[in-house]
């Protein structure tokens, strides 16, 4: 296979990761339950950061609902996409500087870090999605961030990601009548 039939191989195996998109729902409903508390912000920062932790699971299980291939080592490309994700943590270091320094801003600094990881997607799965919300996340982010409450910023991402989800979900849609034509 050629480099354009691998990235099509596996925008339609994996359904350009519309499982860890629905995960991360969840994952940002968590956190707007924890934002939504009367603790102490340190202690939401710490309730924030686990909330993150069970994205995998849940998007396994996700993959499981909606029959989308967790894991396809048939194709190099996934152990990129692996690769993208896991360079997420080195960015988080970022927010874990910003845990003691700048409480306030420090969901924000992780919606800017989850928005802009995104970007080499944009180019794994050819999706158009990935590339205008890759950068209008931290765009947004910032912008929400700098003048709202945490929860409005919380919510902001579950709505984002709510929208991501559709528009992935005509993405996949459009691979799919695209390879039946």
């Amino acid at each position: 296979m050629n480099l354009k039939d691998l990235k099509k191989d596996c925008a339609q195996k994996q359904k350009k990761g519309i499982h860890f998109i629905i995960a991360s729902v969840v994952i940002w409903i968590m956190v707007l339950i924890v934002q939504l508390t009367d603790l102490p912000i340190l202690t939401k920062n710490l309730l924030t950061f686990c909330c993150t932790a069970p994205l995998l699971p849940i998007a396994f299980l996700i993959s499981k609902i909606l029959k989308i291939q967790f894991q396809d080592k048939s194709n190099p490309l996934n152990n990129l996409g692996i690769l993208f994700s896991v360079n997420q943590m080195i960015y988080l270091l970022i927010a874990m500087w910003i845990y003691p320094t700048l409480p306030d801003k420090m969901l924000m600094v992780i919606a800017m870090i989850f928005g802009a990881h995104l970007l080499p997607y944009s180019w794994l799965y050819n999706s158009k999605t990935y590339m205008v919300l890759s950068i209008i996340i931290p765009i947004l982010s910032l912008i929400v961030g700098l003048n709202f409450a945490n929860y409005t910023l919380a919510i902001m991402m579950i709505v984002i990601e709510i929208i991501f989800s559709v528009l992935l979900s005509f993405e996949n849609k459009k691979i799919v009548n695209d390879y039946v034509q």
